[in-house]
Parts: structure tokens; C-alpha cells; sequence
């Protein structure tokens, strides 16, 4: 006997049946096969795995309406029919379609990859089934996403294009629309602060001035409940504990275009501290934690300084192994005397050890150059200074543009954990080509293997081949910094150089120059160093011009026999210097200070007897929690001297030794060189001044008067002093991932280079208006001074620095370079 198609169906919540009146006149029946009809993808075995009814089974309303609600509960399916053909249940189907391709248009404020993440984690991705029930939820939840940023006039629709063999592109067409702008933000209910003071410090604006050229009035919600959180955070932290905001309304235009926030809120009253508790597991250290406590009694209550002793007492204990204490604080209010008793209560938890330390992200840096500088170690418990030490250490590297570290808990344990740093890599200055160009200076080139971190093993090793239109130099260096395991550095450097001070901007003369130096290090503590080394060195000197101050070191020097010979030195020398460093990062630091001291003498004996004095120091504070905002200062200090004598004269700094400022790097606004003292030359008519045979100068003979004093170029000095303030900003319009390899900074130079030895008092016998020009080089009060902006980013070229600079305290005589752009140049 035949039965007629019987029909049942089923949409996600429920199942019923239909047809011929089988829901009134079901008879139970006993299944002799079932046959599964329309199956494309899916498997007829995993079809039938997921009805519940197997061949022999009797069948019966309750056990059919089970089968329906099984299938469609394997999201295999987006329609169902079940009839009978005698004893053989038949189970019409009609899978869900494949997603072939997902597309997007007309979304501005959505980037395409970050829908297709929300879309994944609702499982409509390539590949997967389409369960278009879910497609209404989605275009709602986009849509309001565009209502959160104030685009109420936005639509969001999914378009479903059919593709052969039941697959489907799957389509999203986004009308954005204009964003909605605030019209006013109104403030109700404060009396202590007023409205202008608290919509002041939110983050949504219902004012932007016209120079603003970043603010905007746009609507947020995201942004709406940081602001309220930051008025919250604000009195809460001037004693205000039982402030609350007790509403917002956020009231749309009836054009839909503009909007009004207003916020409610209760301000409460002020609250003092009455009595601080420190409860828990003090682990015998309650005399210590009760001192370090930043909350005294009779203070106001300050939100912040509850939170922060939270903190503070969490690293504190994270020092001694305890990652992960609880440390809460339960205020009691007494609502009366408006006082708070603070009950911190401090639980350690379990003491950790570490486990093991892992790297990633160091795909050319070893991992023995890492864990050389750990702090923390294997097998020890778990100190969370050790681990920030550490982290610190290797951003003074200066090889990874990120150092980030993650505790991670080893399965089945409570009291092991594995420590993960992942570090980005940045170039360490491999490959060194240098392009040099200023509105002065024009264009110089440079060319340099300078590697920090060779083949990954740490040490500097460096071939640079460096040449320009004043200077040729082969420097052939090589550094272990950790010659021994404790850190003792070892080093040296070949080198040979010719440079022509005319081509420079400098007063001519040239320099040829050779030698050999051997260089070590001995670390002190964490932060201090010593260096020191000893080095041979060959100077020739000639082509020099016979202006004053040259002719002072020539006439000490000079073969008498041979007055127009070339001057050759042999010196040997010794170094000896102090280096300190808290600096956060190698490269780009944003807190922390360094500091510099390095000294260079030749050794009794050599042809000339000199010193040389020097001192950096630079100091960066974060102005905010993500440094994003720093103040920098830096400031730097030189001296240097002769000492002994030769043929009964006081030895002098040799002029090639003098202290040069002016450029990209100091005094920025100034041509490179060009600030301090210049060269003269004493002339009657065209003769010029000579050099003496005596030995006594410069020989004019006849009426002093008529001498006349001729400038000439920058020549240096024997003592510098320079300082900068910097404010370091966000670089504009640049994606944060990029906040390490780039710095954009505002700056104000200042600073001036003497010569402190030569006597200028001794050309008194000039006429008064040419000697007046001879006593500005020689007076300390002619600083100059410079402010403009600086872009420093790092390529694979090596650092790249663009530099545009005004001068404002200039003289007559000085060189300016308001732009300047260099490549390959240390910072």
C-alpha cells in the first residue's frame, strides 16, 4: 500500500506536520531504509549520523519531530521535507548554500579587513555554509556601529548573488552618510567645578576653533563613555567618592544631523582619609608596606592614589615571585563625619618560578645576544623587576624597533610559569649610504658598511668608506661587547683619513691622517660603564692659510730651517671615559636620561701634548602614560688644552682638534661649521701678513694704523657649550605602528664655540673700529640660538633627518641653513 507524500516541516525552534491530515491521523510505522534525497556537499553517512532514527526503529511523531530539529541543528541545512513511502522514511533536503566570495562597497569608515574579522567570528567567511537567518542580525549590528559614531542616516544591506552549484557571493553595500555633529554639551548638576572646566577635558567637542586643524565635533558613543569615565576619574580624585553620573541623554535634531548631550550628574561632597588598614597576608613586611603606603591619614581621597598603591603593592610583591597577588582596597564611608577608612587587603597568592625564557622575533639576532642580557633567570622565582630590567636592557640595544614580554601559567601547575619576550627587529645601520643636502651646504654623498649588530652575534664590526667634496675616510672597526662573560668589551680600529677644511666651510688646510686604537670597557652596575683605550696616531698637516690664529700653532711648530714645510706629528694617545644610561630604548627613547663624560690626552713624549674634555647629557620625561608627549633636554660641554712646552712655548690645542657647531646635529638654523670664531688677516693694501722667520708673528712694517683686518671663515674653537629643549609629538597623519621608527620633534637650539686661549688683547695697537671686531670673537655673551621642527625616521639606508630651523639670535657674521636633509647620519 502507498501513502501519499507526507510533508513536514521545520524553521530552527520547532518542527510540524502537514499534509493529508497526517498531524491528526499519524500512525506510528516501522522504518525498513531511509533515503536521504538532494545532498550536494554533505555526505549521506554524516546525514545520517545526525538523525536520530535508525533502520528497525518505530517511528512516531514525537521521534520525527527529534529528526527535523537534528538536521536543522547541524547547520548543514536551510530547508527540510520528510515524507513516507510505505516503510521507508524519505528525507528531502536542501543544503545551505557555500560562500564563494564576501565583497564590500561604500564602507569609508570600516576598512575591509576588519569586517571580514567580525564576519569571521560569526562564521560567514569563505568556504563556510551561508545561514541566511543570520544575515539580518549582522546588517544590525553594523548599522549600529555607524550609529555609535554618529552616522544616523546610515544603512548596511546583504545582497545574496546565486552562483552555480548552490554557492553564493555574498555582498554588503554600506550608505555611510554624514556624521553627525555636536551641537552643545550641557552639564547638569555640578557646583564645585564649572561647565567650561569639566567639557573642557572631554574628549568630544561641541567647539573647535578654526586653527584646530584635528578637532573635530563628530559623535562618538565609544569616546561618550571615556569622557564620563574621565569626569568620574577627575572627582573621584579630588575627594568627591560618592559621585556619580546619574544619566545622559544624547538628543538628535529632527534632521538628523546634529545632536545634544547632555550629562547629569551628582557631585556629592568632599571625603578625607580617616585611617588606612593594611589587612591580609603581609608576609612579615608590614613595616615596610605601611612605609612605602603613598596614603596618609588626613589626606583627601584620591581615587588615583588608591589605585596606584594597588599597583605599587603588586609589583612590590611581583619582586619576590608572586605574579599574580590580589590586591584590593574596600572602602568604609562614613556618610556622617565625611570620612573613609581604607581596608587594603593583600593576598600574595602562590610563589612562581620560572620555567623557561623563550624569544621570538629575532629572526637574525642569536639568542645567546638576548639572554646575555637577562636579568631574569631559568629556575628562579619569577621577579618582575628582573623582567622590566631586562626588558629594559635589550631596548638599549638598539636592534629592535619593540621588546614586548608576556607571563604565560604552564598547564597543570600553579606555581611555574614560561616568560615569552617577542622583540621586532629594525635595522641596525648594515648598509650605510649617506646623502647630505642643505641650502648652503649643498649636496655631499657617503658611502659605509657600519653594521652593530654583525651576523647577529651582538659585536660592531663596521668597513666605512666614507667621501665627500671635504673629506675621504677608510675606518676599518671591530667591537666585542662582551669580550669576557661580565660584560668587559673589547675593540679596535684601523683607520686613514684626508680631509681639506676649505671644502668644509672651514678655514683652509688640509689634514692627512693614520692610525691604529685599541679600546675596552668595564661595566660598573646596571647603568654605569668605563671605556678606556690607547692608540697610535700620524697627522700631516698643510696648504695653511696664513691667518692669525693659525699662524700662532704654526710659529710654535715650524722648522726653522724649512719655514714653508709641511707640519708631521706622531702622537700617541689615551682615552679614559664614564658613560651612565636609564634610557627606556637604544633607539628613540621616550624616558630616562644618559649622561657622557670622555676624556683623550696624547702621552708625554708625543709631538704634541693635548687634552680634551667632554660631556653630553640629554634627559627625556613622557608628558603622558604612553609617551607619546616627551620633553627632551640636552645639553653638551668641551674643553680643550695644550699642556708642557716646546722650545720653551706653551703648548696649544692643535686647530685640527678645535670644537666645530653649526647643523643638523647641533645648532640646527646655522650653516654646518660655521658658528664661533673666524679666521683674520692682518693686510696693508694687498700685501698680506706672512709668516715671521724670527718667530715673532705676523711682519708688517710701517704705521700700525693703516693696517686693516680681513675676515675669513670659521675656524673653531678650543671650548663649546650647547644645550636644546625638544618637545617630541605625535608625527601627524602616521599610523601608530610606526611611533618607534619615526620621532617628529619641536625644537629650540642654543649655544656658541670659543677660543678661550688665544690673545686677542695683544692686537690692541689696531685702529679701534678693526680690534672692535676682534673682541666679538672673543666674548662669551654672543650666543646664538635656534627653533624650528625635526622629522627623524629609520630606513633601510640607515636614519634619515629632515630638519627646517629658523635662527633667532643671529649676528652679522654668522651662515644660516634654514632646511636641511641628511641620510645615513647618526642621530
Amino acid at each position: 500500500m502507498r501513502f501519499n507524500k507526507l510533508f513536514a516541516s521545520m524553521v530552527l525552534v520547532g518542527a510540524s506536520l502537514s499534509g493529508n491530515g497526517w498531524a491528526e491521523t499519524f500512525q506510528p510505522f516501522e522504518v525498513t531504509d531511509i533515503q536521504v534525497q538532494g545532498l550536494q556537499r554533505v555526505a549521506l553517512g554524516a546525514a545520517l549520523l545526525t538523525i536520530p532514527v535508525k533502520v528497525g526503529d518505530t517511528v512516531d511523531q514525537v521521534k520525527l519531530q527529534q529528526a527535523i530539529k537534528s538536521l536543522y541543528a547541524s547547520t548543514n541545512f536551510e530547508h527540510i521535507e520528510v515524507s513516507r513511502d510505505g516503510g521507508v522514511l524519505v528525507v528531502m533536503v536542501k543544503e545551505r548554500p557555500t560562500i564563494s566570495t564576501v565583497t564590500f562597497e561604500g564602507n569609508k569608515d570600516i576598512k575591509d579587513e576588519q569586517l571580514q574579522e567580525s564576519l569571521d567570528g560569526s562564521g560567514v567567511k569563505v568556504g563556510e555554509s551561508l545561514d541566511r537567518t543570520m544575515l539580518s542580525g549582522i546588517e544590525k549590528s553594523l548599522q549600529d556601529f555607524y550609529y555609535g559614531v554618529g552616522k544616523y542616516g546610515a544603512k548596511v544591506e546583504a545582497q545574496v548573488i546565486n552562483l552555480p552549484r548552490n554557492r553564493v557571493e555574498l555582498k554588503f553595500n554600506f550608505t555611510e552618510g554624514l556624521a553627525a555633529e555636536i551641537k552643545q554639551i550641557n552639564v547638569v548638576g555640578n557646583e564645585v567645578f564649572s561647565d567650561a572646566e569639566l567639557i573642557g577635558m572631554l574628549e568630544l567637542k561641541d567647539y573647535v576653533a578654526w586653527w584646530d586643524l584635528f578637532g573635530e565635533r563628530r559623535y562618538q558613543k565609544q569616546k561618550l563613555q571615556a569622557d564620563l569615565e574621565t569626569v568620574k576619574s577627575f572627582y573621584h580624585n579630588r575627594g568627591y567618592i560618592r559621585f556619580d553620573v546619574t544619566s545622559t541623554q544624547v538628543a538628535m535634531t529632527p534632521d538628523r544631523k546634529g545632536l545634544y548631550i547632555t550629562i547629569n550628574v551628582d557631585e556629592g561632597e568632599q571625603y578625607k582619609v580617616t585611617e588606612v588598614n593594611l589587612t591580609g597576608d603581609l608576609m612579615g613586611r608590614e613595616k615596610v608596606m605601611k612605609g612605602i603606603l603613598p596614603i596618609k591619614e588626613g589626606d583627601m581621597y584620591n581615587g588615583a592614589d588608591v589605585t596606584f598603591a594597588e599597583e605599587m603593592y603588586g609589583k612590590y610583591l611581583g619582586r619576590f615571585g608572586y605574579a599574580y597577588p590580589e590586591v584590593k582596597t574596600y572602602p568604609e564611608i562614613n556618610d556622617e563625619t565625611k570620612e573613609v577608612t581604607l581596608n587594603v587587603n593583600i593576598q600574595p597568592g602562590k610563589r612562581v618560578y620560572v620555567r623557561n625564557i623563550n624569544f621570538t622575533g629575532n629572526q637574525v639576532t642569536k639568542d645567546e645576544v638576548l639572554r646575555r642580557e637577562l636579568r631574569q633567570m631559568e629556575g628562579a622565582w619569577l621577579n618582575s623587576a628582573q623582567v622590566e630590567q631586562s626588558k629594559a636592557r635589550l631596548n638599549r640595544l638598539g636592534y629592535f624597533e619593540t621588546v614586548d614580554t608576556e607571563t604565560v601559567q604552564v598547564p597543570g601547575t600553579d606555581d611555574l610559569v614560561d616568560v615569552a619576550f617577542n622583540v621586532k627587529e629594525q635595522p641596525s645601520g648594515s648598509f650605510n649610504a649617506g646623502v647630505g643636502y642643505g641650502t648652503e651646504s649643498g649636496l655631499s654623498l657617503q658611502f659605509g658598511v657600519q653594521q652593530s649588530n654583525f651576523l647577529g652575534t651582538g659585536n660592531q664590526a663596521g668597513i666605512n668608506l666614507n667621501t665627500n667634496k671635504y673629506s675621504k675616510n677608510v675606518n676599518v672597526s671591530y667591537t666585542d661587547p662582551y669580550f669576557t662573560k661580565d660584560g668587559v668589551s673589547l675593540g679596535g680600529n684601523i683607520y686613514w683619513n684626508e680631509f681639506d677644511a676649505h671644502e668644509a666651510n672651514l678655514e683652509r688646510y688640509k689634514n692627512s691622517s693614520y692610525g691604529i686604537a685599541l679600546n675596552s670597557g668595564f661595566p660598573i652596575n646596571e647603568t654605569n660603564r668605563i671605556n678606556g683605550g690607547i692608540g697610535y696616531r700620524h697627522n700631516s698637516i698643510s696648504e695653511i692659510s696664513a691667518y692669525e690664529q693659525a699662524l700662532r700653532f704654526y710659529n710654535i711648530y715650524r722648522d726653522s730651517d724649512d719655514p714653508n714645510a709641511d707640519l708631521a706629528f706622531d702622537n700617541f694617545e689615551a682615552n679614559l671615559g664614564w658613560y651612565r644610561s636609564t634610557l627606556n630604548r637604544g633607539t628613540f627613547p621616550s624616558d630616562g636620561s644618559s649622561q657622557r663624560l670622555s676624556t683623550k690626552a696624547t702621552i708625554p713624549g708625543s709631538d704634541l701634548q693635548y687634552f680634551k674634555a667632554d660631556f653630553d647629557t640629554s634627559f627625556y620625561f613622557p608628558i603622558n602614560r604612553s609617551h607619546s608627549f616627551v620633553m627632551l633636554t640636552k645639553a653638551r660641554f668641551g674643553y680643550g688644552n695644550g699642556y708642557g712646552q716646546f722650545n720653551d712655548n706653551d703648548q696649544i690645542l692643535p686647530f685640527w682638534e678645535n670644537y666645530y657647531s653649526g647643523g643638523s646635529t647641533s645648532l640646527r638654523g646655522f650653516k654646518s661649521n660655521s658658528v664661533g670664531p673666524r679666521s683674520f688677516y692682518l693686510y696693508r693694501g694687498s700685501e698680506p701678513c706672512s709668516p715671521d722667520p724670527s718667530g715673532d708673528g705676523c711682519s708688517l712694517p710701517g704705521d700700525p694704523n693703516s693696517i686693516q683686518v680681513s675676515d675669513g671663515r670659521s675656524i673653531g674653537g678650543n671650548a663649546i657649550a650647547t644645550a636644546s629643549i625638544e618637545m617630541i609629538v605625535p608625527t601627524p597623519f602616521l599610523d601608530e605602528a610606526y611611533t618607534n621608527s619615526v620621532r617628529t620633534s619641536f625644537f629650540v637650539d642654543a649655544g656658541n664655540v670659543w677660543d678661550t686661549e688665544f690673545d686677542y688683547d695683544s692686537y690692541r695697537y689696531l685702529p679701534a673700529h678693526e680690534f672692535d671686531k676682534l673682541e666679538d670673537y672673543a666674548d662669551p655673551s654672543r650666543i646664538r640660538a635656534s627653533a624650528g621642527m625635526s622629522v627623524q625616521w629609520l630606513s633601510p639606508m640607515g636614519p634619515m633627518v629632515f630638519s627646517l630651523a629658523w635662527p633667532i639670535k643671529e649676528y652679522e657674521d654668522d651662515e644660516t641653513e634654514i632646511f636641511s636633509f641628511n641620510i645615513g647620519k647618526t642621530f
